[in-house]
């Protein structure tokens, strides 16, 4: 519901503000596009960058994130990670 995804928003955007390891990020919800190769069955999309492996190892134990996924868990239903790196 609206609520709800005005609290997991607020939490989201919380979080990402809080967490010391995240070098760029990117908060969308999905756009208004309708084409079948689009996935739009999600909420919120999260896009995170760190400058490398060590970064994104602390970004996943830091407060910030485990307080994050303690506040939040009770919001989501599926949660989908795509890790990758650029050449």
């Amino acid at each position: 519901n609206e609520n709800d995804r005005k609290i997991f928003k607020f939490l989201l955007t919380n979080f990402i503000d809080k967490n010391p390891y995240v070098e760029s990020f990117h908060i969308g919800e999905p756009a208004d596009t309708n084409r079948l190769v689009i996935e739009n069955s999600y909420t919120f999309s999260l896009v995170v960058t760190f400058p490398d492996l060590a970064q994104h190892d602390a970004y996943q134990t830091d407060p910030s994130h485990l307080e994050f996924i303690e506040k939040g868990k009770a919001l989501w239903g599926k949660v989908v990670i795509y890790d990758s790196i650029h050449d």
